[in-house]
């Protein structure tokens, strides 16, 4: 495109690669007319833009038929005309609209909205936006202006470190947490944080600011948790309502085989249909325009906060709550534009925590609810501040203080009948994806622990095998060190429960989850039956995240088929946002090591439902 005709819209972001995405060409933005885009958009003054044109695969983001979805679709010509965009697609079938179909516009809540949508706004930005904002404004900004600009980072990381001494080392020692021990869980934090410096794919270009913020949230968010019972019935009640909603899945299952089905607790028919229901739910939302709305006001937010963008912190938020599978179809329309380094924090993220849909599950066992729930909230930010370190942000991206919407699926719906179908098909797809490559990546390494044992036996390695399960187990040792668990056998004991929840292949009666094995033989096994209360403490929150080599099989399976031509990035990335994860959950269980003086509450049943 010659230079007259070409005009970037550009990001808030500074020392970052400018995007030549063809989504971020002014040339290709438009504004669409159906009721689920607000009139500010189309003006311009939520900083939300429609653009087309595909940049990594032809099918993600397309043209409209202007009758089915009547969209103002128009791509800017050298001399100044426009050409309308109609690319029909046989797959999703001709979206002309027909006398007797059904007018979206005509439905009684949409006329409403219509009306009276200027107060919906005006409500939502009085209880979200403006009061905080002109507090904020007014206090913080103007405290922060009087700071020299080379002054403030170094003294935010000073006051991060100094809340952390405060909070290790202030309240009293009970039993086993002393404060030798709260020593070492808080080096084996800095431990962390030094290794993700030491390995990180751009040292020089790592936002310290979304670190040092990361670290402080993390922090703040336990004490809300972990010390006031208001912040744990919040979490506990957010949990609640995913478990519900994805839930409503075991009625289509019933129906389509047996009301024990359900029950059975086998992944082919708990799991896999609740990510099916769930992407046809986000279809429909998209269509709404729900999605992009909250997206965008993810967008200004958390990059103002956080130097995050807006698709990054929607995954992260809804990963505790919904899942790694279920919350990367939260920004659909965007992963095919995904930066490295989004990609990579979008796979951390899911990692990084266990969602709540599963959670029932692992309070039944006896785990602690409480612990379970500070643990997965406590993942949200440290898992962008541990990406951050790893794969740090060096390419403009479409969501970072501003939106760019790339067209998609949703806006080829003729009604929200056929975008929920729409999603339906696509959630059937990514089951697939998610069943054949977990079926291959558990066959794999029960194959190669099948030769470790062979080879073990020659060796003398009889009780137990040698598996790779065990060589894990020893290797994470130190970590169980660096994590604060008392020096004596209990180090061996919590080295080989993450060892377990990280590798494991063997299958639960009732689950087939790492953790879940992991967590039964904390609960039940006899073998860890005298484990002390720190150690039993930071082993629950260790185990509770999804970083497991199964879990590769739903990451890679999920964004494969959400962006193909993305696939082999996916596959490049996957290895490095594993292990991140894996230590976002490790950071938890030293915070927690920190922070809890009355661990036998932390470890009992009793306390899950208090």
């Amino acid at each position: 495109m010659d230079d007259q005709c070409h005009s970037h819209n550009s990001s808030a972001q500074q020392h970052v690669q400018e995007n030549n995405d063809a989504a971020l060409d002014t040339a290709n933005e438009h504004t669409h007319k159906h009721l689920h885009h607000s009139a500010h958009a189309e003006r311009g003054r939520d900083k939300m833009e429609f653009s087309k044109e595909p940049t990594y695969q032809d099918s993600n983001i397309h043209s409209h038929d202007p009758d089915g979805h009547q969209h103002v679709h128009q791509r800017n010509t050298p001399n100044g005309s426009t050409i309308p965009a109609v690319i029909p697609d046989a797959e999703k079938g001709s979206l002309d609209r027909q006398d007797s179909e059904e007018d979206p516009r005509t439905h009684a809540l949409s006329s409403a909205y219509l009306k009276y949508r200027v107060f919906v706004h005006v409500f939502i930005w009085l209880l979200f936006t403006g009061p905080v904002r002109l507090i904020w404004n007014h206090t913080a900004v103007k405290f922060t202006d009087l700071i020299p600009e080379r002054m403030r980072l170094p003294l935010g990381a000073l006051v991060v470190v100094s809340v952390l001494l405060i909070g290790a080392f202030a309240s009293p020692e009970s039993l086993d947490n002393t404060r030798d021990n709260r020593a070492v869980s808080l080096f084996g934090l800095a431990v962390i944080i030094f290794v993700m410096w030491a390995t990180s794919k751009n040292r020089k270009a790592i936002q310290w600011h979304t670190v040092i913020v990361g670290m402080f949230v993390q922090f703040i968010v336990a004490l809300f948790v972990l010390r006031s019972g208001a912040g744990y019935n919040i979490f506990s009640f957010v949990s609640e309502l995913a478990r519900d909603l994805l839930g409503f899945a075991d009625q289509g299952t019933t129906f389509l085989t047996a009301t024990s089905v359900p029950k059975l607790g086998w992944f082919l028919v708990s799991v896999l249909p609740a990510v099916i229901f769930f992407v046809a739910l986000v279809q429909l939302l998209y269509y709404w325009g729900t999605l992009q709305w909250l997206i965008q006001k993810f967008a200004v937010f958390f990059f103002w906060s956080m130097r995050v963008s807006g698709a990054e912190a929607v995954v992260a938020a809804a990963s505790p709550f919904i899942g790694q599978g279920e919350s990367a179809m939260l920004i659909k329309p965007f992963v095919a534009h995904l930066t490295q380094a989004e990609l990579h924090q979008v796979m951390c993220s899911g990692f990084a925590t266990i969602a709540g849909s599963v959670l029932v599950a692992y309070i039944a066992l006896g785990v602690n609810g409480q612990a379970l729930i500070s643990s997965c909230v406590m993942s949200i930010p440290a898992s962008l501040a541990i990406s951050k370190l790893r794969y740090p942000e060096t390419e403009e991206t479409l969501t970072t203080g501003r939106c760019v919407i790339p067209d998609d699926d949703e806006h080829r719906a003729a009604n929200s009948l056929h975008a929920f179908a729409n999603g339906a098909w696509l959630g059937l797809k990514i089951a697939g994806m998610i069943l054949a490559t977990l079926l291959c990546i558990i066959a794999f390494l029960g194959l190669a622990d099948g030769l470790l044992t062979w080879w073990g036996r020659y060796l003398n390695i009889n009780d137990p095998p040698l598996t790779v399960e065990l060589i894990v187990g020893y290797i994470c040792y130190p970590i169980a060190f660096l994590l604060g668990v008392p020096r004596n056998a209990d180090l061996l004991k919590v080295a080989q429960l993450i060892g377990t929840k990280l590798i494991a292949v063997r299958q639960s009666s009732s689950f087939s989850r790492n953790e879940f094995v992991a967590y039964t033989k904390l609960q039940t096994d006899p073998v860890y039956a005298d484990l002390s209360p720190r150690s039993r403490l930071i082993a629950t929150y260790a185990l509770c995240g999804f970083a497991n080599i199964g879990s590769l099989g739903t990451q890679i399976g999920v964004l494969s088929q959400i962006a193909p031509a993305r696939g082999g990035d996916v596959s490049r990335l996957a290895v490095s946002a594993l292990i991140a994860g894996a230590l976002s959950t490790l950071t938890s269980a030293s915070i927690a090591g920190l922070l809890v003086t009355n661990q036998a509450a932390y470890t009992s049943p009793s306390s899950a439902s208090g």
